[in-house]
């Protein structure tokens, strides 16, 4: 049986307040969307692992969960402290390592509006060579922050490949977890039907999401899927069925 490990991780420092509404509205939508996923996909077994996280606590909402007993309305999200982002990202890559084989599929996606500041147990460089480890077993590792960060910057040196910036408002915050949703659903499918995306294909559709963006913008896992059979095809025309 294939399994798919979900690594969401959240910040939750004092200055996600802004959107704090958002943040719970956008977990509650991307647990739900897994408990579907696992519905329709029932030949691979997801677990779910949810952290958020400040310099007063790191919280597993959800520790390994199977989807079917995930209660999203369990949630408790209040902003405050600092961001102590390095050992947020250790500390949950460090509990999916101890549960997944080099078989299983794991997706991590880490969702901050600032910089690190705050982390006592694990430094930079420390967390680049965990990633760049998990990243040669086939890991999808990415990174969210918010347009007031350098982004692109910051996933480099973490040697993250796929990452997305987004404005820091209600609806273009809504447009960001919904990209995420659709990305993963995307890569569960894949799964499912055995196909290999090409290297060149981005877990994320695009690289930002701003306020001038419509709900149009977001392009479902549906179209998504297609374009990369048909890029496959264009590539390997025997690799797939047309």
């Amino acid at each position: 049986m294939k399994k798919m490990h979900n690594l969401i991780i959240v910040d939750e420092s004092g200055s996600m307040m802004s959107i704090e509404k958002q943040a719970v509205s956008g977990m509650l939508e991307t647990l739900q969307s897994i408990k579907m996923s696992q519905k329709n996909t029932q030949d691979i077994v997801q677990t779910v692992t949810l952290i958020t996280f400040n310099s007063n606590h790191l919280n597993f909402i959800y520790n390994c969960t199977l989807p079917e007993v995930v209660d999203p309305l369990s949630i408790k999200y209040l902003p405050e402290g600092c961001t102590p982002l390095y050992d947020a990202i250790g500390s949950g890559i460090s509990r999916i390592k101890e549960v997944a084989s080099k078989e299983d599929g794991v997706i991590v996606t880490i969702i901050t509006d600032g910089y690190e500041n705050s982390s006592k147990e694990y430094t930079l460089s420390d967390i680049k060579r965990i990633i760049e480890q998990q990243k040669e077993l086939g890991w999808t590792i990415a990174l969210i922050g918010t347009s007031n960060l350098d982004v692109e910057s910051m996933a480099k040196s973490m040697s993250i490949s796929d990452h997305l910036s987004f404005s820091q408002d209600a609806g273009t915050t809504n447009r960001m977890f919904r990209e995420m949703r659709e990305a993963r659903d995307t890569r569960i499918f894949m799964m499912a039907e055995d196909i290999e995306a090409p290297a060149c294909c981005s877990f994320f559709d695009k690289s930002s999401i701003s306020s001038d963006d419509d709900d149009k913008s977001v392009t479902s896992a549906s179209e998504r899927i297609k374009k990369i059979r048909d890029l496959i095809q264009k590539v390997e025309p025997d690799s797939i069925n047309a």
